[in-house]
């Protein structure tokens, strides 16, 4: 078997298992020589046989960690939020007592630095050219703009001359005096 891509597990296995069934029907009580060391069909199907234990025990860990990295996922969606509102919590009681929050395996928030006047004037010219790229305005300018409509005509509605027609009526099965089924 001479390919260049690595078989699955599943094919290795199979192949493993396909070489056991192979050598207990054909060779049950024979004696080989493999590369420098003697077997037997015994200790031969003991040695594959191992392998196949070697898969089998891999499977079993691996769907185990799976299920257990489900669970873990499980859980961290629920505890998540709690952690992230007690750190909260902790933070607004010991905001700068750093032994307290040390304790928690946490460190003071860092102070905000001031911006400086070049900062400030930057940020400022930043903020007036992203509103006029936006055109965004302030509540008073956006009530003084009004839209044109032009290029149509509008007609008004006149009463017609002649008077509505009056819709005809509805036929019901509840009787009248004039309809009574004798």
């Amino acid at each position: 078997m001479s390919s260049t891509s690595k078989p699955t597990k599943a094919a290795a296995l199979a192949r493993v298992q396909a070489l056991i069934a192979g050598t207990l029907k054909h060779f049950p009580s024979g004696s080989f020589t493999l590369g420098n060391a003697a077997f037997t069909t015994a200790t031969l199907v003991q040695l594959l046989q191992s392998l196949v234990d070697a898969f089998t025990s891999l499977n079993a860990t691996q769907l185990s960690a799976k299920d257990a990295e489900l669970t873990l996922r499980g859980i961290e969606t629920h505890v998540h939020p709690v952690i992230r509102a007690y750190e909260r919590y902790v933070l607004a009681a010991f905001s700068n007592a750093t032994q307290q929050l040390a304790d928690f395996g946490m460190q003071p928030p860092k102070a905000r630095k001031p911006m400086d006047s070049q900062q400030r004037a930057a940020a400022a010219a930043k903020a007036r050219a992203t509103r006029k790229a936006r055109g965004t305005t302030s509540k008073k300018q956006k009530l003084a703009v009004k839209g044109n409509v032009t290029g149509v005509v509008v007609t008004p509605v006149t009463n017609p001359a002649s008077p509505p027609a009056q819709p005809a009526p509805v036929a019901s099965n509840v009787p009248t005096p004039g309809n009574v089924a004798k």
